[in-house]
């Protein structure tokens, strides 16, 4: 292992990826980790050696490169106490050329001319010993990493769109995990925001419940309580054992002893809640008289982005558009590259400074602003 750390840590660029189970527990439990660096490939078991060497890798100075890395670095850094100083993520950069959150299989057919060996994506990562097939197709999965990222830089330099990708490649480095924090669990209910007065509170606390107790037993927060469940008592709470036994899609099993008394704390604890300490969802939605000038901005961004060729979430998301649309300044749309591509003639629209066409081509067209209405105005 040491040796291994040693040869990675000293090329310059290197790949890796990750294959972990998540199915029946709140952590992500590695299974296999994959390494590709120029002087070759190798696969690492987990289970057989300490991956805390690793941590000089990810610490040190080469550039690593993964496929779709989100949970990869979750991973990693459970398993290591460390992520990648520097990063370049292969499917967000091809999301700069076009093509929209491309699977490693289809960037790699894309790109670099080749096929991939099929393999099961539903295969048990933890059995051992590893079939001859398991460990081809997860040495296959890593070794056209580096391929990828010499095409990839070489296209997107071609096009000016280098440094593009490379800051949102820094962003997604910096942006924490996709753990929810306890007291914001609740908003990923589906109900969420269909929840209203004191229900919300004891959503939040119930949610924040069921999600700490999930990390401390290590099991799905499903597995803990329903979302069904979840919402039903925060719309009718239960204030008894014997209420809390006929709440719909609440398992008794699931509600026995410490995890009765523990629920019905929460739902206390829920409906005294003050509104200064409720967590609100992020706002989303704009007023009314706005949302026509969205639906029309929506539309010019997605005509944008297939004229750009940037895949369309990256360019900008219903959520930019929102923040623009509301003011204050939190919007990707206006800083960076995506302020000179789409936020200032958005601004200009918004300011009544800018004006939506239809084109000879049907096309929309953001052009200046006559002043001269086509419709008469109406009268009174």
């Amino acid at each position: 292992m040491d040796e291994l750390v040693a040869a990675v840590e000293a090329a310059p660029v290197y790949g890796f990826d990750t294959e972990f189970h998540r199915e029946r527990s709140y952590f992500p439990h590695l299974a296999l980790v994959q390494l590709v660096w120029p002087g070759g490939v190798a696969l690492v078991d987990p289970y057989q050696v300490d991956l805390t060497g690793l941590r000089r890798v990810l610490e040190g100075p080469g550039l690593a490169v993964a496929h779709a890395a989100e949970q990869d670095l979750e991973v990693l850094e459970l398993a290591c106490g460390a992520k990648p100083q520097r990063l370049f993520d292969t499917q967000l950069a091809a999301g700069f050329l076009g093509l929209s959150a491309p699977s490693l299989t289809t960037l790699v057919e894309h790109l670099l001319g080749e096929r991939l060996a099929k393999g099961d994506r539903l295969t048990d990562w933890t059995r051992r010993p590893l079939s001859a097939d398991q460990r081809q197709y997860a040495a296959s999965d890593a070794a056209h990493l580096l391929d990828l990222h010499r095409a990839l830089v070489t296209e997107l330099d071609r096009l000016g769109r280098l440094s593009w990708a490379e800051g949102e490649c820094h962003i997604m480095l910096s942006r924490p995990s996709r753990r929810a924090a306890p007291d914001e669990a609740w908003w990923r209910l589906k109900e969420a925001r269909q929840l209203r007065g004191r229900s919300r509170g004891v959503a939040q606390t119930v949610g924040a419940w069921r999600e700490r107790r999930a990390a401390a037993t290590d099991r799905p927060a499903r597995f803990i309580l329903p979302d069904l469940a979840v919402v039903a008592i925060a719309q009718r709470p239960p204030t008894t054992a014997d209420e809390l036994a006929g709440v719909r899609g609440l398992d008794s099993r699931r509600a026995k002893g410490a995890a009765e008394a523990g629920l019905l704390d929460a739902v206390r604890a829920g409906l005294e809640l003050n509104d200064g300490v409720l967590r609100q969802p992020p706002g989303e939605q704009i007023e009314r008289r706005l949302r026509p000038v969205a639906t029309l901005a929506g539309a010019w961004l997605a005509q944008r982005a297939a004229e750009l060729r940037i895949d369309g979430p990256l360019l900008a998301t219903r959520a930019d558009l929102h923040a623009l649309l509301r003011g204050g300044g939190g919007s990707r749309l206006a800083s960076g590259w995506r302020r000179t591509l789409v936020g200032e003639p958005l601004r200009q629209l918004l300011a009544g400074e800018g004006a939506l066409a239809v084109g000879s081509r049907g096309e929309l067209v953001l052009e200046a602003r006559s002043h001269r209405p086509v419709a008469p105005e109406a009268d009174g």
